[in-house]
């Protein structure tokens, strides 16, 4: 994998992700001695006192959104939330189980083509199920007083000691959206050694390595299409408005265990 530099503040570009991160991130660890992925692979969170267990042994859940399908209106329909969620999100979760039902079977068997052969479905749908459970949960009703951002004072002062500002922020982060090619996803992240940084991830690869994923935009067409058709500028625009400022400084202040705590009870 290419090495990028990093710095406070840097947009990086997409790179694919190593199918034993995005394991790592469902909570599957497969730890047998002639297991495809190998224990050294994963974080020390998902160390073997955890709940892991081998791939296949357990089932993911469609997470129940904490808002009504009209609720983020006007800025995305409700049209739009019962389709991407119901729909979309929930096929993820379908094929993800299905993809693991049949890796686990091809380990149980020792075929080790077939695991290989199953790894790009697990990764397209653990992916697309972790990047959807983080999204809704980084959505609010324009009228909460989650959506505005003053309920995160601790992340808008680093991220105007960051960007100069929160409208340079957001200038920057659009950029970002809008600089995708395809689909993809654009997302602030934390890390320990370099703060805050903006980050874009190809199709459904999430998030990985030791960053934090404040918060999170879905550049799918199926996000925005049939409001904005191909206005990407005014969904962008306008997502901003519907933003959990609440979630962000929550995750901003804390760990990555701890963001990931709502897609782990989803299993």
């Amino acid at each position: 994998m290419m090495t990028l530099p990093r710095r406070r503040g840097a947009l990086l570009p997409s790179l694919p992700i190593p199918f034993s991160s995005l394991l790592a991130l469902l909570c599957i660890a497969s730890l047998t001695s002639n297991s495809l992925v190998h224990a050294s692979f994963f974080p020390l969170s998902w160390s073997m006192n955890s709940n892991c267990t081998m791939p296949g042994a357990q089932t993911y859940t469609l997470p129940a959104l904490p808002y009504s399908y009209d609720a983020l209106e006007p800025s995305i329909s409700a049209q739009i939330m019962e389709l991407h969620h119901s729909k979309h999100h929930q096929a993820y979760v379908t094929n993800l189980n299905k993809a693991l039902g049949d890796y686990a079977a091809a380990s149980a068997a020792g075929d080790v083509p077939a695991q290989i052969a199953l790894q790009p479905a697990i990764r397209f749908n653990g992916g697309g199920h972790i990047n959807h459970s983080l999204f809704w949960r980084n959505l609010a009703p324009q009228s909460s007083p989650d959506a505005s951002p003053d309920a995160a004072p601790r992340l808008v002062a680093e991220i105007a000691a960051t960007w100069g500002g929160l409208e340079q922020f957001r200038k920057a982060f659009a950029a970002a959206l809008l600089g995708i090619q395809g689909s993809g996803w654009g997302w602030l992240v934390r890390e320990e050694s370099t703060g805050l940084r903006i980050v874009t991830t190809k199709d459904q690869d999430p998030v990985v390595g030791g960053e934090i994923p404040v918060f999170g935009v879905d550049m799918w067409e199926h996000a925005y299409y049939l409001q904005y058709l191909n206005g990407k500028p005014a969904y962008v625009e306008n997502i901003w408005k519907v933003i959990n400022w609440k979630t962000a400084e929550e995750r901003y202040n804390g760990s990555r265990d701890d963001t990931f705590k709502l897609l782990r009870a989803s299993i």
